[in-house]
């Protein structure tokens, strides 16, 4: 994972040029269930730290993102829980727009219910792991292929 960043950040490295080509045409294996999407962003959070070390040009306020919305959950429920409900009112219109846009669009209830649980996953997978990665290759400057050797293919 992160191979596509690394080779961009390399090429601009090396004085040549990356352009964006709006018709060109990528395609991704997609994951066949929730788990292994679930892993898949995990490895995804993982590597972001390491390219940040990489390449530090290239790090994003961004990347925080989902982390955030771990922090924004926990917080909402806790509050929403222990001092007053409608502290967990701008997670559920936050939800709901979810819902809606992705059901809307597709013309399926089962997909906005199913985007729901993606936005959870893919959060909650990269967001833990990202911060995770952080602190183990950002803070404590361990070696991230010794801390993550599945990361890494020789």
């Amino acid at each position: 994972p992160g191979e596509d960043p690394d080779l961009s950040q390399r090429i601009v490295k090396a004085g040549l040029e990356t352009t964006f080509i709006p018709n060109a045409f990528v395609y991704h294996k997609r994951r066949i269930s929730w788990g292994k999407f679930y892993t898949q962003v995990q490895k995804f959070g993982r590597v972001r730290p390491i390219l940040n070390t990489w390449h530090p040009s290239s790090a994003k306020i961004t990347f925080w993102f989902p982390t955030f919305f771990i922090l924004f959950t926990c917080v909402s429920l806790f509050a929403g829980i222990f001092i007053a409900s409608y502290f967990v009112l701008p997670l559920l219109i936050y939800l709901l727009s979810v819902f809606l846009d992705a059901s809307l669009k597709n013309k399926s209830i089962m997909i906005g219910s199913m985007a729901i649980v993606a936005v959870f996953i893919q959060f909650f997978g990269y967001g833990w792991a990202f911060i995770e990665s952080t602190i183990q290759i950002g803070l404590l400057k361990k070696n991230p292929e010794e801390v993550y050797p599945g990361l890494f293919f020789k």
